[in-house]
């Protein structure tokens, strides 16, 4: 990992995220960074649905973020390894695949996976399992060693990989976005084999997330997530969805709830989105109803 944060890059990246003092590298300093990354930068495919795909260069996902945006996995993930790097853990890099509902698990590099070693923490764990990249985001980091963790409505089941020799695997609640996630045990020195999956992802008429208007958010209490004009909230009462009706309410929602003010759009830009987002959805529901 050859590239590390500035002080003043490392002070507004923190800041970013709601932290304001650097603390030793420890376990409890992880949990409190992790926490405040999956709360204030949203997964999202927002960039790609805009035509405005961004690098996953490492230097510009972490300018994305300092500038205050957000991306998905390559860039969420990518950024907060050099974070954590900068700020003293020792951070791996693995080839992961997220397992789609009614299809199987693979490890085919369309997700970057992290771990820290952290062998001071405790004495039965040494590597934990961090992951600010996927849709549905642990809130803290998990110790690797097999079980269940989390409370309801947001447990995180992890196994060892059917698909990767000595690998991991990490299953989401029932309600969650996939069936779950697999990861290698390889360290990779280089982001180089995902580039073309973010290729395809990014600009391929054929990636799922091509025309996706789609945010994801987790705090403490709940997950939340903006699929074009849906809102659906997910918490112990269960599980609420919202029609968001007029382009004010639509921009607050994303300012407020997923911290995304589209800072690198002009209003007439917004707009537009707006209005291919509500025609998506319009169209969406005439299928509904046929």
């Amino acid at each position: 990992m050859n590239v590390t944060l500035t002080q003043p890059e490392l002070h507004a990246y923190l800041k970013r995220i709601g932290i304001n003092d650097i603390k030793e590298p420890t376990l409890e300093f992880l949990s409190e960074i992790q926490q405040a990354h999956v709360q204030h930068l949203s997964w999202q495919t927002v960039d790609i649905f805009a035509g405005r795909p961004a690098s996953i260069d490492l230097q510009e996902s972490i300018q994305l973020i300092l500038q205050g945006r957000s991306g998905y996995c390559f860039h969420l993930n990518g950024a907060f390894s050099i974070l954590l790097h900068s700020l003293g853990y020792t951070v791996h890099w693995h080839r992961a695949g997220v397992q789609p509902y009614g299809e199987q698990p693979r490890v085919n590099s369309f997700h970057l996976g992290l771990s820290v070693l952290l062998p001071d923490a405790d004495p039965n764990v040494e590597r934990w399992i961090v992951d600010v990249g996927l849709g549905g985001m642990p809130f803290e980091p998990l110790p690797l060693r097999y079980g269940t963790y989390g409370s309801a409505p947001f447990t995180y089941t992890l196994m060892p990989s059917s698909v990767a020799s000595g690998g991991w695997r990490l299953e989401y609640e029932p309600n969650g976005p996939s069936e779950g996630v697999d990861y290698a045990p390889e360290v990779l020195t280089s982001l180089e084999e995902f580039i073309p999956k973010h290729e395809f992802y990014s600009q391929s008429a054929d990636s799922p997330w091509h025309k996706a208007f789609l945010l994801r958010q987790r705090d403490a209490l709940q997950s939340t997530e903006l699929r074009g004009c849906m809102l659906r909230t997910h918490d112990r009462e269960g599980i609420r969805k919202t029609e968001i009706q007029t382009y004010t309410d639509w921009r607050d929602v994303l300012a407020e709830q997923f911290h995304e003010p589209l800072v690198n759009y002009t209003e007439l830009e917004r707009k537009e989105m707006w209005g291919r987002v509500q025609a998506a959805h319009e169209e969406w529901k005439r299928t509904q109803q046929a």
